[in-house]
């Protein structure tokens, strides 16, 4: 059972970590954006975003308005949170839920 929490403090510490490195790479390319230099790849948006990074690029677009008139981003980003959250409950369902019977 102490396995368990370290791992439950591994995955907490990875999404925390995740995220905010994408608020912080929003940013970066916020000011990047205006300074007329180096750009991070949108592919790279969404990748932080499929990891578990969404919070942080979602809460990066809104405070820093950056990406919200980008279809792809105002509609993809959502969709990937949805997916995420999907996920992550349909785990926790099959790990404890499941697991409890």
């Amino acid at each position: 059972m102490e396995l368990l929490k370290y791992k439950e403090f591994y995955f907490v510490f990875f999404i925390l970590t995740i995220n905010l490195f994408g608020f912080i790479i929003i940013l970066i390319d916020k000011y990047k954006a205006k300074k007329n230099k180096w750009r991070v790849k949108e592919s790279n948006f969404f990748i932080i975003a499929i990891l578990g990074g969404v919070i942080g690029i979602l809460l990066g677009m809104t405070m820093f308005r950056h990406k919200t008139q980008h279809k792809s981003f105002y509609i993809g980003i959502p969709l990937i949170y949805l997916l995420n959250k999907v996920i992550l409950c349909s785990f926790i369902y099959v790990l404890y839920f499941k697991g409890m019977k």
